[in-house]
C-alpha cells in the first residue's frame, strides 16, 4: 500500500491496524471515531497539529517493510 497525504485514514487502518500507534503517538487518540476513519492524513494532522510528511513517510516505511 502506497501512502499519500490524501490517503483516508480509515482506509490505512483497514489495509493493517498495527499502524493504530503511529496516529496515537502523534495524538490521534479517535480512531474509532467514524469522522476519523473518514479524514486524510492531512487532514487529521492539520487539526492535531503535526506533520503529515513526517506520518506519511512512517506508513510508508512501515508497509515496504511488509512486503
Amino acid at each position: 500500500m502506497q501512502i499519500t497525504k490524501e490517503t483516508i485514514i480509515g482506509d490505512i487502518l483497514d489495509a493493517d491496524f498495527e499502524v493504530a500507534p503511529y496516529f496515537l503517538e502523534i495524538g490521534m487518540h479517535c480512531l474509532g471515531c467514524p469522522a476519523s476513519r473518514g479524514e486524510s492524513i492531512e487532514e487529521a494532522c492539520a487539526v492535531h497539529g503535526t506533520d503529515a510528511d513526517a506520518l506519511v513517510e512512517k506508513l510508508n516505511a512501515h508497509f515496504s517493510a511488509k512486503q
